[in-house]
């Protein structure tokens, strides 16, 4: 049995005292905070289903040990000969992963046995286990008599596995350590035996300030990992483990820019040298893990927004339910793909800690979802993570739409906006009491308003001391939910108690406030589709263009003319963001004779959509990095700062414009009545399912 001393500790009180000690108490008794006991107590739990016994709460939230007393008798016996140690296996193959990848180019066996202070078989089995990990990002591990232990891979796919290891097996440390570092906590040493404190929170002020803002922003765990990525590169670097020549980034682009001007900053702060390469390995580990809030469409992804409509028709056909017109599910999923697949495409690793529960928890579902991926993405294989990962989102849908409840809750959960969903969905249909569920990221929680808020709900140990929370699995098991229920029955009067003790007067103050701000919002939003649809219409033109051969200046005439009509100012800068626009990626449709340039500039005033029918064909690079022939040149520009449904209404076109061949005719014709009526078909559908609706 692998137990630490601290968990052996809390086993023998909770024995002696039964039912007395709490969580707190426990924290109290013992000097450490709260997080550490609610992590000790997930580890005892699984050495208490060895002996067929399990932890239970009672009525005050006293802890005690459920079963036969000859099993806790036989629990007893062998903790009195167990020596505890404080490094988990987990620990031991990190310390061997680190030194295999730092020392070299091969290490003998018994030196490393030595090292760990393992025996010769423990360190055999650590070996197979890491030979299986590091397979995955195509690293052979060997072992040879006379020669020791060798690693054969390349410095990138090195960076990408120790990363990797770190996330999956020491993501809820490093959220903590990071949370000390930003409270201005001086840590000694270097964290999980490798990083250096100095520059991790150099590194993260840095990201924070120079990426996660905006409309561009990171999920948690991807934050995380960029973070983990670049601290890892500048240490690997400074210790001579360069990377070979190494660019496959287009250094036009963002991402590419933004990575460079962060490096050089890091270079000036920390004195360290980094490599052109080191940019362009970076700046794949940030287009793959590029995170867009929900809320932000996708509006020029075309072609994927049409595979992503067949994907959602294909499940929803297969499971005989009508997820079609779920716009919620069209933008999460797309939001969701686009680095996904960048990131497949890359090679880089997917880990999925929830994918064995998901596939045996809705077997139908991920079927569906499967057999739907694969029929719409045949040149992409999908592996059974990535597919758990989009289960998520339909699952969302399926279950977002059960009976309403009583108490405001939050849910804290860094895994991703689908997993956060989920749960999200799984507590408002499992338990009635709850009314809405907020979902926020942990660094969104740290500024949040937590009054109002009656319940906080975590997948992860919180780096917050003093709020009180309860630990779930991100699929919510039976057990997380007789917590939950414990918890509101216990904490009834605490839960409505700013509702009980109002006085009549109050209540009626309150409650028109509430209504009348709910009733602001919809109206406010009303006005926003009213307004988006209402530019679109007013502002859509389709020009002949004669004898003219060359694309951009058909642009430039047809931005001249906007700008002479008053829709946007200082034409010159909006010609340069499409030009800008244009070399990140090519801005043809593939398979169609259609070109979408678009941009968001703050010089534009309101949403236009223009089409120019060319005479002469022109050379343009697709959205698929293939040169192909326009006819048809699709204009559409945006302000900077849109809402949320302005964001829909030009996602909604977008995606329509391949979405059948008589969809593709019609904006392939000249005739402005023709595309002005289906632009309002494509309204008018919209308002039903999305607004009228709701």
């Amino acid at each position: 049995m692998f137990i630490t001393s601290r968990e052996k500790s809390i086993i023998d009180l909770i024995v002696r005292t039964s039912g007395k000690h709490t969580v707190h108490s426990l924290a109290s008794f013992l000097k450490v905070s709260v997080r550490t006991i609610q992590r000790d107590l997930k580890s005892i739990e699984k050495i208490l289903q060895q002996f067929n016994l399990e932890l239970n709460r009672n009525a005050n939230d006293g802890l005690f040990i459920d079963g036969k007393n000859e099993n806790i008798f036989r629990l007893i016996q062998e903790l009195t000969g167990v020596n505890p140690t404080d490094e988990t296996p987990e620990e031991r193959k990190l310390r061997l992963l680190i030194t295999l990848l730092h020392e070299g180019p091969s290490i003998k066996q018994q030196v490393l046995a030595n090292e760990l202070g393992v025996s010769g078989t423990t360190l055999s089995a650590y070996l197979d286990d890491l030979a299986e990990w590091l397979n995955k990002f195509s690293i052979i591990l060997t072992r040879k008599r006379g020669v020791g232990v060798e690693l054969i891979a390349e410095e990138a796919n090195k960076r990408h596995a120790l990363t990797s290891y770190f996330l999956v097996y020491f993501y809820e440390e490093l959220i903590e350590n990071l949370y000390l570092l930003e409270q201005g906590e001086e840590l000694k040493g270097k964290i999980l035996g490798y990083f250096s404190p100095q520059n991790l929170i150099v590194i993260d002020r840095l990201v924070n300030q120079t990426i996660n803002k905006g409309q561009t922003r990171l999920s948690d765990s991807d934050y995380i990992g960029l973070i983990l990525h670049i601290c890892l590169t500048l240490q690997r670097t400074q210790n001579g483990f360069m990377l070979k020549e190494y660019k496959s980034e287009n250094e036009a682009t963002s991402e590419f820019q933004l990575m460079k001007n962060i490096c050089e900053e890091l270079k000036e702060k920390l004195s360290i040298p980094i490599t052109n390469s080191d940019v362009h390995f970076l700046t794949i580990i940030l287009k793959g893990s590029k995170f867009h809030d929900a809320e932000v469409a996708y509006y020029d992804s075309v072609q994927l927004g049409k595979l992503i409509k067949n994907i959602i028709h294909g499940v929803s056909s297969m499971l005989n339910v009508d997820l079609s017109n779920d716009f919620s599910l069209f933008q999460g999923l797309l939001a969701h793909m686009e680095p996904s697949i960048f990131r497949l495409k890359q090679q880089l690793e997917l880990f999925n800690p929830l994918t064995e529960e998901i596939k045996r928890k809705y077997p139908f579902l991920f079927m569906a979802v499967k057999k739907s991926m694969e029929k719409e993405f045949k040149d992409i294989d999908f592996p059974d993570d990535e597919i758990a990962f989009i289960v998520l989102h339909f699952g969302s849908a399926l279950l977002m739409h059960e009976e309403k409840v009583r108490i405001n809750a939050v849910v804290v959960c860094p895994t991703g906006i689908g997993a956060s969903k989920m749960l999200a969905s799984r507590i408002q249909k499992e338990l009635s009491e709850i009314t809405n569920v907020d979902i926020l990221s942990i660094k969104d929680f740290e500024s949040a308003n937590l009054d109002k808020y009656d319940l906080v709900i975590s997948t992860v140990r919180l780096p917050f001391t003093d709020v009180e929370y309860i630990l779930v699995s991100p699929l919510l098991s039976e057990k997380d939910i007789g917590f939950i229920q414990n918890y509101l029955q216990n904490n009834l009067e605490k839960l409505t108690r700013k509702n009980q003790y109002l006085n009549s007067k109050e209540k009626q103050d309150t409650l028109p406030v509430t209504s009348q701000q709910d009733v602001k919002d919809l109206l406010q939003e009303i006005k926003d589709v009213h307004t988006s649809m209402d530019s679109i219409l007013q502002n859509l033109k389709v020009y002949q263009t004669q004898t003219v051969r060359d694309h951009w200046k058909v642009l430039k005439e047809m931005i001249e003319q906007a700008e002479q009509e008053g829709l946007l100012t200082n034409s010159p800068n909006v010609m340069q963001q499409l030009e800008e626009r244009e070399k990140k990626g090519g801005l043809g449709i593939p398979n169609t004779n259609m070109g979408l340039f678009h941009c968001r500039d703050d010089n534009v005033r309101e949403l236009i959509f223009r089409v120019s029918h060319l005479d002469h064909s022109c050379k343009i690079m697709g959205m698929d990095g293939q040169e192909m022939q326009m006819k048809n040149l699709l204009l559409m520009l945006a302000p900077e700062n849109m809402s949320k449904r302005e964001q829909e209404i030009l996602s909604i076109i977008s995606t329509s414009l391949i979405e059948s061949d008589v969809a593709m005719m019609i904006f392939s014709s000249s005739n402005e009545a023709i595309i002005r009526k289906k632009l309002e078909d494509l309204f008018l559908d919209y308002l039903k399912n999305n607004l009228i609706k709701e």
